[in-house]
């Protein structure tokens, strides 16, 4: 086994092979695992060389961005809409703009 930085302990990879995980989804996962420790390590590294606090959570939050919300989807797809085909869309738009961001 390797001693790169992001090589997963022997542990987490017997505990992957013990829940007989597909190839594809283990491959996800190792990825996954992967690119967070690298992420992590990116994050200590601001931490430690920029006078910037908040540099590092920004960094955090551009590389692992939340999914849009359900509001967020339905108002995208009702400027589709909008464009396609012209009508009065102000109530739906209202309604949608109203609910909670969640």
């Amino acid at each position: 086994m390797s001693n790169h930085p992001i090589t997963p302990p022997p542990e987490l990879v017997q505990q992957w092979a013990s829940e007989s995980l597909a190839t594809q989804n283990l491959c996800n996962r190792a990825a996954q695992w992967g690119a967070n420790r690298e992420l992590e390590a990116c994050c200590e590294w601001l931490e430690q060389n920029c006078d910037q606090w908040k540099l590092p959570y920004s960094l955090r939050a551009a590389r692992r961005p939340k999914p849009p919300t359900l509001k967020e989807q339905a108002l995208d797809e009702l400027a589709s809409a909008e464009r396609l085909y012209p009508a009065d869309w102000s109530t739906i738009r209202k309604a949608l703009e109203a609910l909670p961001n969640d």
